[in-house]
């Protein structure tokens, strides 16, 4: 999308929570993929969605618990990700979170049961890889959460490139190239 609008650009790979502040700090800086909550709307300018998630509460298999409801998980310990989405959600919301600041960390710590449960979110794409990966052993107790994520910019970048972006996002949608980019990176990251 940046090439095809004539956009010079790097991309850096960085922990989340550091390309976030950047992309709010940063004149010309974006950061992706992030969720658009109405937290985040005037922080950033926005070119999208690029997709949409799912968010899921996973727990060990066999827990003693039933969740109906996201209000039914108040009682719980529910291992996030430090300064991303669902982090800010569930703890805005008052619940009991326990963040790492890498979530590699999350499937360890419910499997030794120093949480109750991890809030993940997840493509359609990439759902099936990632509870495989952890099948038997973790498993879906409730999605609590639907979201579209975007690219967020700083809000340095000129209007007029974000309408650009967006333009030539949706020209890439209607030729086809986007859902061919989609499915060769289906499983590679997970939104914040």
């Amino acid at each position: 999308m940046l090439q095809r609008s004539g956009i010079t650009y790097t991309i850096g790979i960085l922990p989340w929570k550091r390309a976030y502040m950047m992309a709010q700090r940063d004149a010309y800086t974006c950061v992706y993929s992030t969720t658009r909550t109405p937290e985040r709307e005037k922080q950033f300018k926005w070119v999208g969605p690029t997709d949409e998630a799912e968010w899921l509460l996973l727990g060990r298999a066999g827990h003693k618990f039933h969740l109906n409801t996201l209000e039914d998980a108040r009682h719980l310990r529910i291992g996030t990700y430090n300064g991303d989405s669902r982090d800010e959600y569930l703890r805005a919301r008052g619940f009991h979170v326990d963040p790492v600041p890498n979530d590699q960390s999350n499937p360890k710590k419910l499997m030794v049961d120093r949480i109750d449960l991890w809030a993940v979110s997840m493509r359609s794409a990439s759902s099936a890889s990632l509870l495989a990966r952890y099948a038997p052993d973790i498993v879906p107790v409730l999605v609590f959460n639907r979201v579209k994520v975007y690219l967020a910019c700083n809000t340095s970048v000129p209007d007029a490139m974000i309408e650009r972006m967006n333009a030539t996002l949706d020209a890439m949608r209607r030729d086809g190239s986007f859902a061919r980019l989609e499915r060769k990176y289906e499983n590679w990251t997970e939104q914040k």
